[in-house]
This record gives C-alpha cells, sequence and structure tokens, in this order.
C-alpha cells in the first residue's frame, strides 16, 4: 500500500508540477489583484480535479471499449510519461507538463486564465491525464489501491492549489534558474518511472516468453 502511495504521489506530483505551475501562474498574473488571483486559482483546480477525477475513473472503461489492454496500456503510457520526462530534463516546453509558447501568448492577453491555460493544460495536462489512466489501470481493480491513487490525485491537486496561493513568493524565491534545476531533477525521477513502466507493459504482455 505505501508503495502504491509513493508511486502515485510522485509520478502526479511530476506530470502535475505545483512549483512549475505556480511559477507560471505568477508570470502570467502580475496585474491581477490577490483576490483575483485567488478566485483564478481556486476555479482552476476545481475544473482540474474534475477533469483528472473524469481521467481516472473513467480512462480504464474508455480503453477497454477500444480493446486496448493494460500492458499496452502500460507501455505507451510509459514511453509517453518517458517523452515528457525528457523534455522536463532539456527544460523544453513540449506541451505535455506545461504549456506551450503559443499558449502563453494567447494566455497572456486574457483576463480570466483559470480554464486556460492554468487548468489545462498547465495543471491536467496529457501527462497527468495519462498518468490518471495509467496508475488506475495498473491496480487491477482492487478498491484500496485505487482509493490510495485517488487519494495522491487530490492531495497533489491540493498542494498544487496552495502553491498557486503563494506562487509570488515562489516565483521570487526560486528565480527562472531555480524552477529550471528542479524542473530538470523531477524529469530525471520520471524517466525512471516511466522505463518501468514499460518495463512492467513488455513483462505482462507475454512477447518475450
Amino acid at each position: 500500500m505505501i508503495d502504491v502511495a509513493i508511486v502515485a504521489f510522485t509520478t502526479f506530483f511530476v506530470t502535475v508540477g505545483p512549483v512549475d505551475v505556480a511559477v507560471v501562474y505568477a508570470a502570467l498574473t502580475p496585474k491581477h489583484t490577490p483576490a483575483a488571483r485567488q478566485k483564478m486559482a481556486l476555479r482552476a483546480t476545481v475544473v482540474a480535479t474534475i477533469i483528472l477525477l473524469g481521467f481516472a475513473l473513467l480512462g480504464e472503461t474508455l480503453l477497454s471499449w477500444l480493446g486496448i489492454s493494460l500492458p499496452a496500456l502500460r507501455t505507451a503510457g510509459g514511453i509517453l510519461l518517458l517523452l515528457i520526462g525528457i523534455d522536463m530534463v532539456f527544460a523544453r516546453q513540449s506541451g505535455g507538463v506545461s504549456a506551450t509558447e503559443s499558449e502563453t501568448r494567447e494566455a497572456s492577453g486574457r483576463a480570466d486564465i483559470s480554464v486556460f491555460p492554468l487548468a489545462t493544460p498547465l495543471i491536467a495536462g496529457p501527462g497527468a491525464m495519462g498518468a490518471a489512466i495509467l496508475l488506475m489501470a495498473g491496480t487491477s481493480g482492487d478498491t484500496l489501491h485505487q482509493a490510495t491513487v485517488l487519494a495522491m490525485l487530490l492531495l497533489v491537486l491540493l498542494l498544487t492549489f496552495l502553491c498557486l496561493l503563494a506562487a509570488v513568493r515562489i516565483q521570487h524565491l526560486l528565480g527562472v534558474t531555480g524552477a529550471q534545476v528542479l524542473t530538470r531533477i523531477l524529469g530525471v525521477l520520471l524517466c525512471a518511472l516511466a522505463v518501468q513502466f514499460v518495463f512492467d507493459g513488455i513483462a505482462e504482455s507475454g512477447i518475450l516468453v
């Protein structure tokens, strides 16, 4: 149970990236009042929670309708997370766990960025969505394990909300260099987790037997 919680928390923390989201959020809202930033942070967290819970609870059912097996999901999800991890290590904006340059430019002209790009793709991006489906599918229907995964998802989202509230302070504390160093460290960790998912998927597929 502890292993499930650690893997789920680490995967969600890296793919959601509460600190990275906070730094970007602070950069996009320098002219907003503290009250407006708090309101957008709350709305964005709620929307992202709905999106990610939807993928976590319904994603496996959708994949079963499409005839996608669990080993295939593990392997494909691992490859997706690996690519995202590589982008994080090299500080590239691919849209996996952050907004792309074009999305950031579009958001800079918006008065309310709570839904786009804050809720998605910054918080509930492709990486977090894929991780939610992958981790829930890996529980093999065990109710306790599923509850643990969902609890870790909600915990990370709560941490994200708290980071958004302290976004300006985090930005001043870390700066651009500090944020990139943290992103690279988390990227290495995500790559290791992703490779393990790929190994597990290949092993469960039976193609090596």
